[in-house]
């Protein structure tokens, strides 16, 4: 049988118990104040936060939250994240520690600018045709 799919963000976290649906709360909200004109929708079964594109993703995991600013979120706060296991998109805020809300909103802000700048970019090459 697969896996159910939340068909929201408020049943995403209301999956989790009570210790874990706290952080995964505290992991919306420095998202959502990072980038007020994000979307929240659900992706890949995950949370995630849409602008031009999907900015960010985080998810609930055994012994982590993972959080999925895709690669170039990763590589650009790579000093930054010295301590936390990552991959190629992918970050881990284990739950014994408390969350690094500063270094999330950063990578949030990161890729919101990142993908307002490349839709600019996309726009002029489009428009630069007429």
């Amino acid at each position: 049988m697969m896996n159910p799919k939340p068909s929201s963000v408020e049943e995403y976290l209301g999956w989790h118990p009570p210790e874990v649906r706290e952080k995964l709360e505290q992991m919306r909200a420095i998202i959502l104040k990072s980038i007020p004109k994000a979307k929240e929708v659900i992706s890949y079964s995950m949370p995630a936060y849409k602008t031009t594109e999907v900015l960010v993703y985080f998810a609930a995991a055994k012994k982590h939250i993972g959080f999925y600013p895709t690669n170039s979120g990763v590589s650009e706060f790579k000093k930054e994240l010295k301590g936390y296991v990552t991959s190629k998109g992918a970050i881990q805020f284990p739950f014994d520690r408390p969350l690094p809300l500063d270094l999330i909103m950063a990578i949030s802000q990161f890729r919101f600018l990142e993908a307002e700048e490349k839709a600019k970019t996309l726009n002029q090459h489009i428009f630069s045709h007429f």
